[in-house]
């Protein structure tokens, strides 16, 4: 930005106005401190919609007071916008800080919560601090944001922590510029803030206050499970080294086979888990704080059942002083994983979770600020060199994707697995935690809360809701019968495909226009209403080309071949032998099946009866894997592909091969050119592998190197310099980095994502851009 410079002795106004993440992450004080240093007169506020400013003095000091605005800002915050105007002074006689402007358009980010910072912990644990072992400290750069505000602007009123009257020296904390925890909203100490509490599996009071956590310390190192009150929600934690605790929590949650995630007390003990580099190191330590996938070790103290067959284990730090002070009290990792039954979202309020929960914790260390909204951990992994995210929750929600031109008031709705939603405010996308799968009423009711949360909290009615094309998903039917919103003004809808969701989230996160898109995943409605998945798109964020796929294979029961890749296989030998496919018993997918059993898929088959049409590339993994012995049978998704990304043999270099053609006539699809990607010689050579007993390791990586292949080939094919790799298969490390390794040695500008997920957690900020594009250029 250029300023005309201005005559020296001449007193001017200079008002800055500032969008972005400004409040809770002091701000207001930064700017006092900067001004009253520079000797400017004149004011700050927050409003709903940023941070307003006005000073007067000589030009010099004006201008040197701009640019140190962005140089010197908070290192919590983040400047979208910042406008500055000369204006005539009007004879300010000091520099205040002033109330907040409830007033105007409500567009000011609300900031996820942060991890505790270094200054606060060293306060916890220092024995003369008056806020020493107290498990709620915080300031203005750390502390809980996201999951404590209630209505904007983010002032104390807004907030859970208004039943919280502050006490003499916290009030005078809060109303002094120079300190760091001015205005710092969940400001407290143990006189006047929150505490914590023991109860037992059925809510009695066992224990308060510093006893309630040796306590529960006791209570982890006998074995048992603790449900455990945080920032958004419960985890559920038990001792991690103890094989038969971790079994007694995997039979009660249940959750037979999925990893679950450790906290460890610090990066010295993560440092005897994991394989650390700089990147995690950095990842690990970030205000985010997330769970990060990371190689483990083989001395490793940790049970094998805590992610069984998984070379890699979810780690994460503590990041609030409660859990700072419980790791270091037992001093081992523990598991800390979600607080919910499989598929519900993670309890949030006490009374709430002993019903829930009461059957699978042994106690309850719990607390008495409430939680706003749920907000789970978030996942990360690192690959290609950068950490990107699998699932966005803590630490980076609701922070937003911003276009580089304003849209329309937009609702995304998501999808129906590891749903979330998106709403647009000028040229931003907010994009809520992770909701999880529609599976239950109480997901469906979370999916609803998160939904009326970010309409009221940014006051506003969408113009237009964008969901899925997929008629029978609830996050579709919710768009299509239960809208809050009625009346002739009720907004429009627009269903999108769900891969033209995936490559238009790809193309906004990576700021390009175009590109081939390798959308690869289990499931996803086609626009000719079969089941896609292996698809290659063509498009920009408005429209796209179908130019090739997956040949088409049916899933015998539907569902059913989802949860058991056994049923895929078979379904692919079928295509292939027709069925005499029955007496092949020395396959191992058919020797799964009895006799009666395959008798019924053949005619299932045969008389495509409950059988639909897929050409998805993430049962065409689970086929593979079932083909190989690999979970015939799985108790989560990807549990079969994961096997086969982690049997593969990386030094292995040669594939298996693809053919590519042209469709039969009955697949043709208009008078539009598609390429089929025939898969009957790949199976064929892993049938052959097979029976000459190659080992299982090298036919992993042979496929693998297969799928890396043809995407290569597809891509020089077409031409496009840009491809994005999105859609669900994009979470297997092998695959993703190998593709994006000799796409990028074949000249191709390679997107990938980052800041949200590659599988259908970006699927609300897909349809918010493609009915924007729709809208824009209709």
């Amino acid at each position: 930005m250029e300023l005309q410079t201005q005559p020296v002795s001449v007193t001017k106004r200079l008002r800055v106005e500032i969008h972005g993440a400004v409040q809770g992450v002091g701000f207001r004080p930064f700017v006092y401190r900067l001004a009253t240093d520079l000797g400017l007169l004149g004011w700050v506020l927050n409003d709903a919609r940023g941070v307003f400013i006005e000073v007067e003095g000589t030009p010099a000091p004006l201008e040197l007071f701009l640019a140190r605005l962005s140089a010197e800002k908070p290192p919590r915050s983040m400047i979208h916008s910042l406008e500055a105007t000369w204006l005539a002074p009007l004879g300010f006689t000091q520099f205040e800080i002033r109330h907040s402007d409830e007033v105007g358009a409500k567009t000011a980010l609300m900031l996820p919560d942060l991890a505790t910072c270094d200054d606060c912990l060293r306060e916890v644990f220092a024995a003369t601090d008056r806020r020493y072992r107290y498990p709620f400290t915080n300031c203005t750069n750390c502390g809980p944001r996201f999951t404590i505000i209630q209505a904007l602007p983010y002032d104390r009123p807004h907030t859970t922590m208004h039943q919280f009257a502050m006490c003499p020296a916290c009030q005078r904390e809060y109303t002094d510029p120079r300190d760091r925890r001015f205005h710092a909203q969940p400001n407290a100490c143990p006189v006047c803030g929150p505490q914590i509490a023991l109860w037992s599996a059925r809510g009695a009071g066992l224990a308060e206050h510093d006893d309630a956590l040796h306590k529960t310390a006791e209570v982890l190192r006998a074995g048992q499970i603790v449900a455990v009150k945080g920032l958004g929600g419960f985890l559920l934690m038990a001792d991690a080294r103890n094989p038969e605790t971790v079994a007694r929590l995997r039979e009660r949650k249940p959750r037979r086979a999925k990893p679950f995630a450790l906290m460890a007390r610090d990066l010295a003990q993560a440092r005897t888990l994991v394989e650390l580099d700089a990147t995690a190191q950095a990842v690990l330590l970030s205000p985010e704080s997330p769970i990060v996938l990371l190689r483990r070790l083989p001395a490793a103290a940790i049970a094998d059942n805590v992610a069984p067959d998984n070379p890699y284990l979810g780690v994460m730090l503590p990041y609030t002083p409660l859990h700072h002070l419980l790791l270091r009290e037992i001093d081992f990792p523990v598991i800390a994983t979600s607080g919910n039954l499989s598929d519900e979202p993670i309890c949030t309020d006490e009374r709430q979770a002993v019903h829930r929960l009461g059957h699978i914790a042994d106690c309850f260390l719990v607390h008495n600020r409430p939680i706003a909204r749920h907000v789970d951990d978030s996942l990360v992994w690192i690959a290609h060199g950068e950490p990107r995210l699998l699932r966005r929750a803590r630490g980076y929600a609701p922070l937003p994707i911003l276009l580089a031109h304003e849209i329309p008031t937009i609702l995304g709705v998501g999808a129906h697995l590891k749903n979330t939603v998106a709403l647009s405010v000028r040229n931003q996308v907010f994009i809520s935690q992770h909701i999880g799968d529609l599976e239950t009423p109480e997901a469906l009711q979370a999916f609803e809360r998160v939904i009326a949360d970010f309409t009221q909290m940014y006051d506003m009615r969408p113009a237009i809701i964008a969901h899925d094309a997929h008629p029978d998903y609830l996050s579709t039917k919710w768009a299509q019968n239960n809208l809050p919103w009625s009346g002739p003004d009720r907004p429009t809808l627009i269903a999108i495909q769900h891969h033209h969701a995936h490559l238009a989230a790809c193309l906004a996160e990576n700021d390009a226009d175009r590109a081939l898109g390798v959308t690869w995943d289990g499931t996803g409605y086609g626009l000719d209403g079969t089941i896609w998945g292996g698809e290659f798109l063509l498009g920009d964020r408005k429209k796209f080309s179908r130019v090739a796929h997956l040949r088409p294979f049916r899933l015998p029961g539907g569902d059913a071949a989802v949860k058991e890749p056994r049923r895929v296989a078979f379904a692919l030998l079928w295509e292939m032998f027709g069925a005499a496919i029955v007496e092949r018993t020395d396959l191992a997918p058919v020797r799964a099946f009895t006799p009666a059993e395959r008798r019924t898929l053949t005619q299932m088959l045969a008389k495509q009866i409950n059988a639909p049409i897929t050409t998805s590339a993430g049962r065409l993994f689970d086929g593979v894997a079932a083909l190989l012995g690999l979970h015939p049978q799985v108790s989560f998704e990807g549990q079969a592909a994961m096997a086969l990304e982690f049997v593969a043999d990386v030094t292995v270099r040669d594939a298996y091969a693809f053919t590519l053609s042209e469709p039969p006539s009955h697949f043709a699809e208009g008078n539009a050119p598609v390429t089929w990607l025939d898969w009957q010689p790949l199976i064929a050579a892993v049938l052959a592998d097979v029976a000459r007993g190659t080992a299982t390791s090298v036919i992993a990586a042979r496929f693998h190197n297969a799928l890396v292949n043809v995407i290569v080939d597809m891509a020089r094919r077409i031409g496009e310099e840009n491809v994005a790799l999105t859609g669900g298969c994009f979470q297997n490390r092998l695959l993703t980095e190998r593709a994006a390794d000799h796409l990028t040695q074949a000249g191709h500008r390679v997107l990938l994502h980052r800041h949200v997920p590659p599988n259908d957690g970006c699927i609300a900020l897909g349809q918010v851009v493609v009915a924007a594009a729709r809208v824009e250029q209709a």
